[in-house]
């Protein structure tokens, strides 16, 4: 049984512990609606779908962000109010709990000090507007990103960011990466993304 402090959530290892801290938290009064209960990996997975239809038009930026200081918090709110449509979003993925116990080297993924991944996207319905997007997109990032770290969750680059982008997202490990990129796929089979390049031998 875990603590009961919502604080300590966290630390639930197993349903039981779930449970009771849910139980925790509905007993501090009574809530407007309770839709918390288990539910399949494919639910949770299209429940985005009925608000992000095929056939839009998109557009992303992204940076790990360590802080939010106040300027930062006031330019986010100048450049979202620009967005070209109601679709267009910019959310702050938090970085924390048991991704801070892992040392950055011990895996490909090194931004193990970011507070959040953070992720622009420009979004609209019609064709006509993909440039806009692109140049909202990419306006809102110049903006934020020199108060941002240099690295950005690669599911978050376009087809247009330089490869010096996919390097400072792997930080140190890079490196050992591209060592291991050149030795099982030297002429770059695996590269419809923002890949690892093979090391020069």
């Amino acid at each position: 049984m875990i603590d009961k402090k919502p604080r300590l959530i966290a630390r639930c290892t197993d349903v039981a512990d779930v449970v009771a801290a849910l139980n925790y938290g509905r007993e501090q009064g009574l809530p407007i609606f309770n839709w918390m209960g288990e539910m399949p990996f494919p639910a949770i997975n299209a429940l985005f779908d009925p608000f992000f239809p095929k056939g839009l038009q998109w557009y992303w930026k992204g940076d790990y962000v360590k802080s939010l200081p106040d300027d930062a918090i006031a330019t986010h709110i100048r450049e979202a109010a620009k967005a070209p449509s109601d679709l267009c979003l910019m959310h702050l993925y938090p970085i924390d709990g048991a991704v801070r116990r892992v040392p950055k080297d011990e895996s490909t993924w090194s931004a193990r000090d970011a507070t959040w991944s953070m992720v622009i996207a420009g979004i609209h319905p019609d064709t006509k507007q993909a440039q806009a997007l692109k140049d909202w997109g990419r306006a809102y990032w110049k903006a934020v990103h020199p108060f941002n770290l240099e690295g950005v969750y690669v599911n978050f680059m376009m087809d247009d960011e330089a490869d010096g982008r996919v390097q400072a997202s792997y930080g140190e490990n890079y490196g050992r990466l591209a060592a291991v990129k050149a030795k099982y796929d030297s002429a770059n089979l695996f590269r419809v993304n923002q890949n690892i390049r093979p090391a020069a031998s």
